[in-house]
């Protein structure tokens, strides 16, 4: 598991292998949840579910596109991240430090 940021800024990313895939699992915030999922497959669409008005695929789907590049097979990226009323700087920074695991990936 790798994680980025402090306090209710702290975001982690877990990886799991099945097979030859890849699944990883991305949280943080106050409240972890399962906002958005995204799958991605060598020389395909990306394909991305949003559960409700949840935002969690502007994350998940970067994560899943990068390791999808970087190893070459099916990934799939299941996560949310949840701060209570965030501000535009809160919200930032927690992109800011989803960025941070993406290089770490």
């Amino acid at each position: 598991m790798i994680t980025s940021g402090e306090g209710k800024y702290k975001v982690f990313l877990d990886k799991i292998s099945l097979g030859d895939d890849l699944i990883y699992i991305l949280g943080g915030g106050e409240k972890p949840h399962v906002g958005s999922i995204a799958i991605s497959e060598p020389d395909k669409k990306i394909q991305v579910i949003k559960f409700g008005s949840h935002y969690d695929h502007v994350v998940v789907e970067p994560i899943a596109q990068a390791a999808c590049k970087k190893y070459g097979k099916k990934i799939v990226v299941v996560g949310g991240i949840h701060i209570d009323n965030a501000t535009k700087d809160e919200i930032e920074l927690i992109l800011k430090n989803c960025r941070e695991l993406i290089k770490c990936i």
